[in-house]
């Protein structure tokens, strides 16, 4: 190590620049690969006593040689740890590879393109490897994007700038960059999946998912396991798609064709937990409880602990009414998973229902310790998001940010739909303009999102108790977060009814669906609202927009049956009536699609 520091600190001519650059690489691979850490010294620092003996028998060998001329050791910075000193190396090693690049085509410039390429390469893996130890992918991608410049018909660079981007959260990029890998590797089943994975997950581009999955199943046999997991992509994209369409025709159309593929993706995996998991989910999607359960237990016997497993088999118990056993399958899942958000508000709505909302609110307290625990370790983390490269979202900033619900007995106290991610999207940008008077704090915003929620779960739970006080302030607290969330709307809208204030309960429910035209929950206020201020037509309209939309909401049902009743039209309202008590035997106590569908 000290002899090829050495050589890097020599003053450098032409002839001995590409002798450095493998230098660099060279001292680079020592670094990360034969030490560790703890065993690190720092260029300017004599080595650990056990390198000594060994590193002074090399050293004075040189000695016997002509020592060339050093660079001074005035103002130079000087790395902390192996891994720093590697990534310093490997960047100076990718600026020399980036100047002396050979990329003319012309044929008697092709063995020094090959050269160029291989060192470059190399180069840019050890970078991988580098800044993957760190997190540091955003840095990642931009070095990989420069290496474009070499990349004409090379697999293996476009792959890794691929992956680069899906790390950092480049999505829209990533699939770009995927699309050419799949062009130069038509066989390759990986790459087509990995696109499907992220046009369902992140950026749920539906249509072009189905089209990957597609790719993946018509290379057939030669897909070889690729094969079953691009059936389930098919199937998930498919069940998306349901859960998307208005119309009840297209979604019973399209929850066959779910129900179909991702059948014969369990016939070709049989083993595969996750696919019966996902079969299982559509199965309860369909309302088919009891199948549902079947094939659950059978995921569940192949991966006890998972966690979407654990969520779901609770959710299938509380649309059995089976309260108690739901209770006791999400505590465990709880007590393995105690940072997951998504089962514990399962765990209040279920709490709420069979033990009432006192109970409910002792878990909401706790969750907001567990917010403050996990927003703590995130300001500690150095996660590289707050590089300049990524935008973040702007977010207010609580005083202090010591989270506390108020006590109702103190008396000094104060999976996602396509509209809904644009409704997300939608409701972030106004809320980023109507705070920039504001205290500003950047961050992530699930996690501010989260907080929301928790402020909005408890405010629901006051107003079930009546203690109105206390469900305003929890509002207020979640409307100081986002000001035009269609959630923070729609809650405002139902402590304006509570109050009897059914106007501005109604101008409030416009708001948010303005924001959130597809909210169900909204649809249903705003015609209930409409009903009582005797506007009952536009009641009864509004109502079957929302059964339009989601047709298992017995919610809904039961609410268009009371307007018909209000306007004297019994025979309908009695369909509907027998319809909300249909759909609410296998009504979970929130919707199966909180379920995450993703590969």
């Amino acid at each position: 190590m000290r002899s090829l520091r050495e050589i890097l600190r020599t003053v450098e001519t032409k002839a001995t620049q590409t002798f450095k650059m493998t230098a660099a690489k060279q001292l680079a691979q020592v670094l990360l690969h034969s030490l560790s850490e703890d065993c690190y010294w720092s260029p300017l620092s004599d080595p650990l006593p056990e390198f000594m003996n060994k590193e002074y028998q090399s050293y004075v060998s040189n000695l016997l040689c002509r020592r060339p001329e050093l660079y001074t050791e005035e103002n130079v910075y000087c790395p902390q740890d192996n891994v720093e000193e590697a990534l310093l190396l490997l960047l100076i090693s990718e600026s020399m590879a980036n100047r002396d690049a050979v990329i003319s085509r012309a044929p008697d410039q092709q063995d020094d393109r090959a050269v160029s390429l291989q060192d470059a390469s190399a180069v840019y893996d050890l970078l991988s490897i580098t800044l993957g130890r760190r997190g540091q992918y955003v840095m990642l991608s931009e070095c990989l994007e420069r290496a474009m410049k070499f990349a004409f018909d090379e697999f293996h660079l476009w792959y890794q700038l691929a992956l680069s981007m899906v790390a950092c959260g480049k999505s829209a990029y990533a699939v770009s960059v995927l699309k050419e890998c799949a062009k130069l590797r038509p066989t390759d089943p990986t790459v087509p999946l990995l696109a499907a994975k992220v046009c369902i997950g992140s950026l749920h581009w539906l249509e072009e998912g189905e089209h990957f999955a597609k790719m993946v199943i018509d290379l057939g046999e030669d897909a070889g396991e690729s094969l079953a997991k691009g059936y389930l992509a098919l199937g998930l994209t498919y069940s998306l798609q349901a859960t998307d369409a208005i119309l009840k025709g297209t979604q019973d159309e399209l929850n066959k064709k779910a129900l179909q593929t991702l059948e014969r993706a369990r016939d070709l995996a049989p083993e595969d937990h996750q696919i019966i998991l996902y079969l299982s989910l559509q199965l309860a999607l369909v309302r088919q409880i009891s199948d549902a359960i079947d094939h659950l237990q059978e995921a569940l016997q192949l991966c006890k602990d998972d966690m979407n497993s654990l969520h779901l088999l609770a959710l299938l118990f509380s649309a059995q009414k089976h309260y108690q056993h739901a209770l006791d399958v999400i505590n465990m899942a709880v007590a393995e998973y105690p940072e997951s958000f998504s089962l514990l508000f399962t765990k209040v709505k279920l709490e709420w229902i069979h033990k009432g909302p006192e109970e409910a609110l002792i878990t909401c307290r706790r969750m907001l310790q567990m917010w403050q625990m996990v927003y703590n370790v995130s300001q500690h983390s150095g996660s590289e998001k707050c590089s300049s490269v990524t935008e973040t979202p702007v977010i207010k900033r609580h005083n202090g940010l010591h989270l506390t619900l108020p006590d109702a007995h103190d008396t000094d106290s104060g999976s996602q739909r396509a509209s809904s991610l644009a409704a997300s999207r939608l409701e972030q940008a106004m809320s980023e303009i109507t705070m920039q008077s504001s205290t500003m704090k950047q961050g992530p915003m699930q996690l501010w999102t989260i907080l929301e929620q928790i402020w909005l779960q408890a405010a629901e739970l006051f107003m079930e108790q009546q203690h109105l006080k206390e469900a305003g302030f929890c509002i207020q607290e979640a409307a100081s977060l986002f000001p035009t969330s269609h959630a923070v709307l729609y809650m405002r809208g139902r402590f304006a009814e509570m109050k009897g204030n059914l106007e501005e309960a109604k101008q409030l429910y416009d708001e948010a669906l303005t924001v959130n035209p597809a909210g169900v929950e909204i649809m249903n206020s705003l015609g209930l609202v409409l009903s009582r201020l005797g506007r009952r037509e536009l009641a009864q309209k509004v109502l079957r927009d929302a059964i339009r939309i989601q047709s298992t909401s017995h919610i809904a049902w039961n609410s268009l049956g009371e307007v018909l009743q209000a306007q004297g039209k019994n025979e309908a309202a009695i369909e509907c009536f027998l319809t909300a008590l249909d759909l609410e035997s296998t009504s979970p106590v929130i919707p199966f699609t909180v379920i995450p569908r993703e590969l």
